[in-house]
């Protein structure tokens, strides 16, 4: 088929790789270049980038509604979207003949709008998965086309799960198009659902139980990060895991800081084991590394954020 095909992060890239391997035309759409680094060197989005790799064409208006003539001109029956970014008005769903369909990371209803990945780790959630979705004008409330799940595991990030959704999502795509080829569908009405906010950097609150404390931190790895204060010192957390312990400690007490036994944190309950850490303006270490040589020790405490 003739497609469009709109994204921008990573994690869109496997689908647009998948649809031009199932042999579509396919026109790029995607963020505009955008500053990085200390520098602000102007980079292309992982799917512009992918694309450029593949010999596709690209546009990158910086805001579509007000610009979509190359969409018109390309004369596609259908577009993709994954991750895109911008909203999407009538006049530009009113393009695609066959419709436009979006690969949304959770199992819709549920965990509408944005950083779905994350909320779901951050929620504590043992399941998530991708829906293929008929785009409308609601956020992210079209009827279903397909929906699968997927397991999240106790050792996941919002990284690790993102990797494994992008790659469900590509196979889910070309199924998805496949079907809507043949006419051999049936869509499915949403039910009622709730919108996810975005995710911010956030301090640590050790006051909260040790699961919380350690959903949070995988929720918000590798990015904005979640972090401590403590001694001066500002860490980033990028893994940890909720352990038992019989310490009788405040919240936020360090009860173990050694290369043999690991860098744990007392919580509200139980307490947590911080296994991959970065002092800012460091490397990102494992605690033991961290913990060896480190100028922290047991019975130092970190500092509760201001709410």
């Amino acid at each position: 088929m003739k497609i469009v095909f709109a994204g921008t992060p990573e994690f869109a890239v496997p689908s647009l790789v998948a649809l031009h391997a199932a042999g579509h035309e396919i026109f790029v759409l995607t963020q505009p270049d955008r500053p990085q680094g200390r520098k602000g060197v102007l980079m292309p989005s992982p799917v512009k980038a992918e694309a450029e790799k593949l010999g596709l064409n690209v546009v990158q208006p910086a805001r579509l509604k007000e610009d979509y003539s190359a969409l018109k001109a390309f004369g596609a029956e259908l577009m993709v979207t994954c991750a895109y970014g911008q909203i999407l008005t009538q006049e530009v769903l009113d393009l695609f003949p066959k419709g436009v369909w979006n690969v949304h990371a959770s199992l819709l209803p549920a965990y509408r709008g944005a950083a779905p990945i994350a909320r779901a780790v951050i929620g504590g959630e043992r399941e998530t998965g991708i829906t293929v979705m008929k785009t409308e004008l609601g956020l992210d409330t079209g009827d279903m086309l397909l929906q699968r799940p997927l397991a999240i595991e106790n050792n996941d990030t919002a990284g690790t799960l993102t990797q494994k959704l992008a790659r469900l999502g590509a196979e889910m795509i070309c199924e998805g198009l496949e079907l809507l080829e043949r006419g051999d569908y049936k869509l499915t009405k949403q039910g009622e659902g709730f919108v996810c906010r975005k995710v911010a950097r956030t301090q640590a609150d050790f006051s909260r139980p040790a699961a919380e404390v350690s959903s949070l931190i995988r929720g918000l790895s590798p990015a904005p990060l979640c972090y401590g204060v403590i001694g001066g010192m500002t860490l980033n957390f990028y893994m940890a895991e909720a352990v038992d312990t019989e310490s009788v400690e405040q919240f936020g007490t360090v009860i173990e800081a050694s290369p043999k036994r690991g860098f744990v944190v007392k919580c509200g309950e139980g307490a947590v084991r911080i296994s991959s850490v970065q002092p800012a303006g460091g490397k990102v270490m494992s605690d033991r590394d961290f913990c060896n040589g480190r100028k922290i020790c047991g019975g130092m405490k970190f500092e509760q954020p201001v709410l």
